[in-house]
């Protein structure tokens, strides 16, 4: 991940909660770590509501830094990393204001990187005023989710900006492709003769994708009210988790192997008939209820949020594939607010012996499965059945853990980071094309259309739960449940 490359790095929202968060603090363990970032690479953050640099950061040093390393900030990296940070003050509704960051970038060498963590509303506008003062050329753009309301709106943001940039620099950016599991799922089946012989459907009986929160909609309550779990989460990171772990083997690693395969499964997700989204898709809405001993509101009385909303806090899907690898095998999608605990992660459940010797225990599904956890403790765990010390056979779930805390001893890289790493350096393996996007709102789109057509209420569960009772039916319709005892 080392780089010479001297780069800039503009960024839009710079007094933003992502950038507070996760792009400055990612770029700071970037800076600290020695070598991922050019001596001469430079930050420009843009923003209104900021007299200057000074005052900038001040801001930083006040927000930011205590978002940074879990175990205390290196002064003197600080420091330095602070050296890095520039500061344009920009009304971005007044295209003129860019003939201001046009001159402060004047002159520097190596690439540039726009990453617009703003509202997607103003993607378009920001596109048309940066090639105004000709800011599009030799540059790359990071486009935040959620790009578009629906496929209409989709495809309008993208034919703006790819009018102004094109394909090849344009990053959108889904953190959850970063994440160090969901790397080492690749690492997993195309590095180890043993797993990819029994990833497919003579194998594998279920798969099941979960990223659970127990967070509400918190500040955003406006933004989500209109969006809802099945545009927030599902048309993206679930989709894009379901389909690396579906993916066939790419020829190389190189950008569009890997998303060419990702495509693939995309198109070959089964559409949902509309009178079937009854049998396979649940979507509720959370109640009052209490979280870790603490109570909630309901969602209907979160700020911003209308009392009489329909929107879904919580989906559960079953999706199929229709290809010659998963034919018949059923993949579970589920996620929500408000759930019994925050977790992310990838149950693939293999089919049971066709006949023991041993007993029925050796018969019950799941007994063996991998878990790939991606949050919040980053795990792999492969689940098998041993027998148990004394007399008789009686047989036990045992597991082998890959637990990367301990078994690599230098410090795992954060998604940001490392997604921030490779748009400097030009990598676009891990992020997504627009015709892996359009893939993903059309196979949603039905749903959307279903649900607002209909006058049914999203089914309630209480806050502090796994969700409605629906989405566990669901499955027991086919032998199985989730998995939530692991933590």
């Amino acid at each position: 991940m080392q780089t010479d490359s001297s780069f800039t790095f503009v960024l839009f929202g710079g007094t933003g909660d992502l950038s507070m968060r996760k792009i400055l603090p990612a770029l700071f363990e970037a800076h600290r770590a020695g070598g991922m970032l050019a001596d001469s690479g430079k930050i420009v953050a843009v923003a209104r509501h900021v007299a200057d640099r000074a005052a900038y950061i001040d801001w930083v040093n006040e927000h930011v830094k205590p978002h940074v390393s879990k175990n205390g900030v290196d002064e003197t990296a600080w420091a330095s990393f602070l050296d890095r940070i520039e500061f344009v003050k920009i009304d971005l509704g007044n295209p003129e204001d860019f003939t201001l960051l046009r001159d402060a970038l004047s002159g520097r060498p190596g690439i540039r990187v726009f990453y617009l963590a703003t509202g997607p509303s103003l993607f378009v506008p920001i596109c048309h005023a940066l090639a105004s003062v000709g800011l599009n050329e030799n540059s790359r753009i990071v486009l935040e989710k959620p790009l578009g309301y629906d496929l209409k709106s989709s495809n309008a943001i993208n034919d703006a900006v790819g009018e102004i940039f094109a394909e090849e620099q344009i990053y959108r950016i889904d953190h959850y492709l970063g994440k160090e599991p969901v790397q080492n799922l690749l690492a997993l089946r195309f590095g180890n003769v043993l797993f990819e012989p029994l990833w497919r459907r003579e194998w594998v009986e279920s798969i099941q994708i979960t990223i659970a929160e127990e967070l509400g909609v918190e500040a955003r309550g406006d933004f989500y009210d209109n969006t809802g779990a099945l545009r927030d989460m599902v048309q993206n990171h679930l989709l894009q988790l379901l389909s690396i772990v579906a993916m066939e083997p790419p020829h190389s690693m190189d950008s569009d192997s890997v998303r060419d395969e990702k495509l693939r499964v995309l198109r070959a997700l089964k559409p949902i008939d509309p009178r079937d989204i009854g049998k396979v898709a649940v979507r509720g809405q959370y109640h009052a209820g209490g979280i870790r001993g603490s109570a909630v509101p309901a969602y209907a009385t979160e700020p911003g949020v209308k009392p009489d909303s329909t929107t879904e806090t919580f989906v559960a899907l079953k999706v199929e594939i229709e290809n010659w690898r998963w034919a018949g095998v059923p993949f579970f999608l589920r996620t929500g607010k408000r759930l019994a605990d925050r977790v992310a992660e990838i149950v693939v459940n293999f089919r049971a012996v066709p006949h023991s010797a041993l007993g029925a225990s050796a018969l019950r599904g799941g007994a063996n499965r991998l878990v790939i956890r991606l949050q919040p403790n980053e795990t792999i765990r492969l689940y098998c059945l041993a027998k148990q010390p004394g007399e008789g056979m009686n047989l036990a779930s045992v597991h082998l853990d890959l637990a990367f805390d301990r078994f690599f001893r230098e410090g795992q890289m954060e998604a940001y980071q490392r997604l921030l790493l490779d748009v400097i350096n030009g990598r676009l393996a891990l992020f997504v094309r627009r015709d892996e996007q359009e893939a993903a709102w059309r196979w949603v789109e039905p749903i959307l259309n279903e649900w607002a057509a209909s006058n049914k209420p999203p089914k309630p569960y209480a806050a502090g739960t796994w969700g409605p009772a629906a989405a566990s039916a669901m499955l027991a319709q086919h032998g199985t449940c989730w998995l939530e005892e692991e933590n």
